[in-house]
């Protein structure tokens, strides 16, 4: 592992509540010296409500059973479940990194390019779209759609938790009782409906090192993430 590159935790297939409070015990609990971690997850199905999140975009939930969790992330209502990959990022951003300490807007940028590369390097491409986090599909008959979503909690200190996740082969139904991310009418999709049909696994593999090639104090090359996908 390079110097200051983020440790990797994999937690397999886990309940939200349970990593939602665990990233919260980790950040209360870490100090200067506490390596960054990403942590690898894919959730049963769950809707997760932002901190300023509007319970009007809860569409039709209550006729399904899929619990509905208040967090302290920012942004609206948002869907993860099974097929998809969840990085949760529990960083310090004020830590030296490439070109000095990140600022919020930065570490967002970053992570959405991590997305973008890992779309490309299965030969989708991906764009972001301007007061909108995530990554949305950039070009044919879905263009538009979203497949990738953002939420992050930075505390007053500069440590970060919550994360990203990108829609790899997922029951697409649960975000349309919702507005995804506030958005009225807004299209969901994921990478098998974009014609990859490919392991979840390798692609959080993938993710994760494109987020450590972004975030590392020491970036590797935009070919380890073409490695991580091929593999």
């Amino acid at each position: 592992m390079q110097a200051n590159q983020p440790a990797i935790r994999e937690l397999g297939r886990a309940d939200y509540e349970p990593v939602f409070a665990a990233m919260r015990t980790f950040t209360d609990a870490r100090t200067p010296d506490t390596p960054d971690e990403l942590w690898i997850v894919e959730h049963p199905p769950v809707f997760t409500l932002g901190l300023g999140a509007d319970r009007g975009h809860l569409l039709s939930v209550g006729a399904h059973d899929v619990p509905v969790v208040q967090t302290d992330r920012g942004g609206e209502v948002t869907y993860h479940g099974p097929g998809q990959v969840v990085i949760y990022l529990l960083m310090d951003l004020r830590r030296n990194k490439p070109g000095g300490k990140l600022y919020a807007r930065q570490f967002v940028h970053k992570i959405e390019q991590a997305v973008i590369d890992v779309l490309a390097a299965y030969n989708l491409a991906g764009e972001r779209v301007e007061g909108a986090p995530g990554i949305y599909i950039a070009d044919g008959p879905r263009k538009g759609a979203k497949i990738a979503a953002l939420g992050l909690k930075v505390r007053g200190n500069g440590c970060t938790y919550h994360g990203v996740s990108l829609n790899v082969a997922m029951d697409l139904a649960p975000f349309t009782w919702i507005n995804p991310c506030g958005y009225s009418g807004l299209a969901t999709v994921d990478m098998k409906t974009m014609g990859v049909d490919v392991p979840l696994a390798d692609v959080q593999q993938a993710l994760a090192a494109a987020l450590i090639d972004h975030l590392s104090t020491a970036p590797s090359s935009t070919a380890a993430v073409a490695q991580a996908a091929t593999n």
